[in-house]
């Protein structure tokens, strides 16, 4: 791409930022600043997805941005809208992923159907407002939708004022205002009440980890992080192939969609009912085990293993895919994953292309003239490229570096191109 063309693009967004950013309400006059939790049931299998709410609760304050508020810094799997009941006018927007989304693409979603949890925080409006949450599939076409109207006035949106937070105490914290930080969470799962000494001690080894890697190290001073003795009844998680399972906070396993290092938590609302009246955004849980594995969901949650060796490179990993919305750019060559991204489509996620739509990715960071695709021989010549293989498909699918914290444990940084998106992310949480 020619200089002059990027120059008029990157001034085209410039002005559509800023224009975004003129029309767009104060927060205080369309917020009450409390916090909207919908729970939401999700089902689905041999091609059906039904959405459902399930429950509406608010609580005091709200952590999440105040600015930007019906941007969306990336598409995600799921779309929450809020319009204005009355006017029509976009208030608030959101997006996520879900474990929901990861099995529908499982061998067992076309035998049958099963039915998930999520939930989402929105800022409480202070008038009547729409809600509606859209489903979309791999091709980025939806799937599923619904919609529901929020009334303050509503007698039946519980109200969890009352409810006596569980304990805690902040690991690390901002210079910023507390309505401009980023609020992470770290959560103690198969911790018992005995334990809790070593989870604290565990979610600061976390938390030093995650903020030591660029950009969080840079921008460390906009990051809030609160560890929550959220206590199991017993000790350890769930590993369903040695026949082990735990009556545990957040009901956590391994062998999620018997993949055995697959580590998750299916049931999330378990997960923000340990949250209520704590400020959080995005939600760390520490499993107290010495196996290998953990997981990561875009704006839901990480799961790491607190006491495996890897537990520092992973749980960076894994908040990768949870924060930032990271793709795997390791690939398997013959496996059933290969599949997982179309070639005709190009994904959301910031570190992963097809080249359908390079120029929306890290075109602008990649020197004119590089090879494609980049020869992993040539990696130290061009730390920016288009490495062929990522996302799980050997094929077809492309990645910006050869290394990266992305791809291995053993690479000790994000590359040029994740450190970008991150970065990027973390000025949309924090700046107006």
């Amino acid at each position: 791409m020619s200089f002059i063309k990027r120059l008029l693009l990157t001034s085209f967004a410039a002005i559509a930022a800023a224009s975004a950013m003129a029309t767009e309400m104060p927060f205080d006059s369309i917020f009450s600043g409390r916090t909207l939790r919908a729970d939401y049931t999700m089902t689905g299998g041999n091609g059906n997805v039904a959405i459902s709410l399930n429950r509406q609760a608010t609580m005091p304050g709200w952590a999440g941005r105040r600015h930007h508020l019906s941007q969306l810094p990336l598409a995600g799997d799921a779309q929450l809208t809020m319009t204005d009941a009355a006017t029509g006018d976009t208030i608030y927007r959101t997006s996520f992923s879900t474990l929901f989304h990861e099995w529908l693409s499982t061998p067992e979603a076309s035998e049958r159907a099963r039915t998930f949890d999520h939930t989402v925080l929105l800022p409480e409006p202070r008038r009547d407002a729409k809600v509606n949450l859209t489903f979309t599939n791999q091709r980025r076409t939806p799937m599923g939708s619904m919609t529901f109207t929020y009334s303050p006035s509503d007698i039946l949106a519980e109200r969890l004022d009352g409810r006596t937070p569980l304990p805690h105490r902040y690991l690390h914290r901002s210079q910023l205002p507390p309505e401009r930080a980023v609020d992470i969470a770290i959560l103690a799962e198969g911790y018992t009440a005995a334990e809790m000494d070593s989870f604290y001690v565990h979610a600061q080894r976390a938390a030093d980890e995650i903020l030591s890697y660029g950009p969080y190290k840079d921008r460390a001073d906009r990051f809030n992080i609160i560890a929550v003795a959220s206590p199991s009844a017993e000790s350890g998680v769930s590993v369903p192939r040695l026949g082990d399972w735990k009556h545990t906070a957040f009901r956590s396993h391994f062998s999620t969609f018997y993949s055995d290092r697959y580590l998750t938590a299916p049931s999330v609302s378990l997960i923000h009912d340990a949250l209520v009246n704590i400020p959080y955004e995005h939600i760390i849980v520490l499993a107290n085990t010495d196996e290998y594995g953990g997981g990561g969901i875009y704006n839901s949650y990480t799961l790491t293993a607190a006491r495996h060796p890897l537990m520092r490179p992973v749980v960076v990993h894994e908040f990768g895919h949870s924060f930032g919305g990271l793709a795997d750019e390791y690939f398997y060559v013959g496996d059933v994953m290969e599949d997982s991204y179309p070639f005709d489509v190009e994904p959301w996620n910031p570190n992963i292309t097809t080249l359908t739509d390079f120029a929306s990715k890290w075109e602008r960071l990649m020197p004119e003239g590089t090879p494609v695709p980049t020869d992993p021989k040539d990696a130290q010549k061009y730390p920016v490229g288009l490495y062929e293989g990522g996302g799980y498909s050997s094929k077809g699918v492309y990645r910006p570096a050869d290394e990266c914290r992305m791809r291995n444990n053993t690479y000790p940084t994000f590359c040029t191109v994740c450190a970008d998106a991150l970065g990027r992310l973390i000025d949309f949480y924090t700046e107006e």
